[in-house]
């Protein structure tokens, strides 16, 4: 790893600066520099001007830094460059064993400035307020220093806590939809699975004992739907029971395009079909929101024109596959509407929106209803 790189994973995000934030402590302790070091010689400006060019390094080698603020600090009576290498040592080396020594250091430098004289080692009030300002003068940085790096890991700390409590959330909304989930399981089975396994009986019984042979056919029919029913109900039962679709147990074949034919059969209707998939082999999941689609289709028609003429399109169009569902006017309008609550084009519309396609469902001009849906395969 390099050192920039490693430089930029200790660097708290709190201090991540633009480059006029690193560049401008630099300009005004040229400005300082400039102003303390009028009419000295080359060799102290020039000592003056390096602890503020050395500055914009100050994040990556803080230490380092501080040491070549010295100098100018010691024969110029430079502020600004070392008070601001002290807080930078101190924010990115909060180590005590770090800013204690950096600190002192530039204490001493401050006081025992060049040249010394025999007044900074007399025992006077003139030398101790001296020795108060110079440690003040190295405290101060270091203290802001340690209270900018601990309000940043403070800050830490608190996102580190919230993102816990969202996730202590998450965890109890998970239980819950968990709970109500096996809530529903429960009564799925209970009640819808006990109704359809009476329709499935009272199929069989009038199989047996009606003399009608289309009676008997219609009786079988109902029975096998019913049987069918029962098996998805169960599949959905323990998908709920599971807590989401990851389960030990296998889920039974799902409905394929294949299974189309036979659907539309079964349905009773006098249905038109067309049905041309290509040769290219479609995603399961398409195949399944096409079988899906066309089974909503045909229970709404059986439900609201049991009598109309339908026209049932699968086609392939390039990567796309088109599915369309029509029906014509009815020529009688059913006395009783079997009850529906309506979810069932709304689950279609986001099945197809979960693929990257789109369904559109609406009224004809001929006073029939057609549902279109067009399901994209993924780019392989």
């Amino acid at each position: 790893m390099s050192g920039g790189a490693t430089a930029a994973r200790r660097l708290p995000s709190g201090f991540t600066a633009p480059w006029l934030m690193l560049l401008l402590p630099a300009l005004y302790s040229l400005v300082d520099a400039a102003l303390v070091a009028r009419g000295a010689p080359p060799w102290q400006s020039l000592l003056s001007v390096l602890a503020a060019v050395a500055l914009p390094w100050r994040r990556r080698f803080p230490v380092t830094v501080l040491l070549l603020t010295m100098p100018g600090s010691y024969v110029d009576d430079i502020w600004l460059a070392p008070i601001t290498a002290v807080y930078t040592v101190a924010a990115e080396r909060p180590q005590r064993r770090v800013v204690v020594p950096c600190a002192t250091l530039f204490a001493l430098v401050e006081f025992f400035h060049w040249p010394v004289s025999e007044q900074s080692f007399e025992l006077s009030r003139d030398t101790a307020l001296y020795a108060i300002q110079s440690v003040m003068l190295a405290a101060g940085p270091a203290a802001t220093g340690l209270l900018a790096r601990t309000r940043h890991e403070l800050a830490t700390r608190l996102d580190e806590l919230t993102r816990g409590q969202e996730r202590e959330s998450r965890l109890l909304a998970e239980r819950v939809l968990s709970e109500e989930r096996g809530r529903l399981a429960r009564e799925m089975h209970d009640v819808v699975s006990h109704q359809v396994s009476l329709i499935s009986i009272q199929a069989g019984a009038l199989q047996v004992s009606t003399p009608d042979p289309a009676a008997a056919g219609v009786a079988r029919t109902i029975r096998e739907l019913s049987v069918r029913t029962l098996e998805e109900l169960r599949q959905m039962v323990g998908v709920l029971r599971a807590g989401g679709p990851r389960t030990e147990t296998p889920l039974a074949p799902q409905p394929r395009l294949a299974d189309l034919p036979r659907l539309i059969a079964e349905s009773g209707l006098a249905a038109d079909t067309e049905f041309a998939p290509g040769d290219r082999p479609w995603p399961e999941a398409v195949e399944r929101a096409a079988y899906r689609t066309v089974q909503e289709a045909l229970t709404n028609i059986s439900k609201y024109a049991p009598q109309a003429a339908v026209h049932v399109r699968i086609r392939a169009r390039g990567r796309r596959l088109r599915v369309e569902v029509r029906n014509e006017a009815p020529p009688v309008r059913p006395s009783q509407i079997l009850p529906g609550g309506g979810h069932g084009l709304v689950g279609l519309r986001e099945r197809a929106q979960l693929l990257g396609g789109s369904l559109t469902a609406g009224p004809t001009p001929d006073g029939g209803f057609e549902v279109r849906a067009d399901l994209p395969a993924p780019s392989s």
